[in-house]
């Protein structure tokens, strides 16, 4: 009975390492979720919820390594109230996330990168006494005389951790800018954005 035992425990095993993905192959991972974004060095700055979405490519480099690649969507900025004034500031990129994933554990991975950003949108949308207005964000400043720098790429650093189960992935990363994404009268500010998705993993 103990050898009936080992020889399922033996196959159950063998069929979850190739339940796994092979070293070698490559996944499309179609994923979407919700990014908790904020901006640094500004103390009446917010969260702002945004939405993620897009998919990544991954390769198998070994069956402790797998190097991946992607284009998200993706809501970045803040929100502030200022002397009774709801404001948001929307700062829409489209990242591409390139990462090396340390397969851990069964299922379960960690991960870090870099991840240039493109800027695909930028306004700041105002709200006081029932009133609302959304402008551009450099026109917005520059309707006051201030000179602005908002560069059209943003840097970052990703580290996160993901888990895998029946090709569900469940992936959260912090994306730390390396950039500035807003610098004016001397000062500047960054991007921090928590990122939870969840995605299937297709086989190539």
């Amino acid at each position: 009975m103990k050898k009936i035992v080992l020889i399922a425990t033996a196959l159950l095993l063998c069929v979850s390492s190739k339940a796994q993905n092979a070293v070698g192959s490559w996944s499309l991972q179609p994923k979407a979720g919700i990014n908790l974004a904020t901006m640094t060095n500004d103390d009446d700055a917010k969260i702002r919820v945004g939405l993620v979405a897009g998919a990544e490519l991954e390769y198998q480099a070994s069956s402790l390594l797998s190097i991946s690649a992607g284009a998200l969507y993706s809501q970045q900025g803040a929100k502030a109230k200022v002397e009774g004034i709801d404001g948001t500031i929307k700062m829409d990129y489209v990242n591409v996330p390139i990462l090396a994933n340390f397969h851990v554990a069964q299922g379960l991975a960690v991960k870090v990168g870099i991840q240039p950003g493109f800027l695909i949108n930028d306004k700041v949308e105002v709200s006081a006494n029932g009133v609302s207005a959304e402008v551009e964000l450099k026109e917005s400043y520059r309707a006051l005389g201030v000179d602005v720098d908002i560069p059209s790429v943003d840097f970052a650093i990703p580290l996160g951790v993901s888990y895998e189960y029946s090709h569900v992935v469940l992936d959260a990363r912090y994306n730390f800018s390396l950039t500035n994404a807003i610098s004016v009268l001397g000062e500047s500010t960054k991007h921090s954005v928590l990122q939870i998705t969840l995605g299937y993993k297709f086989s190539l």
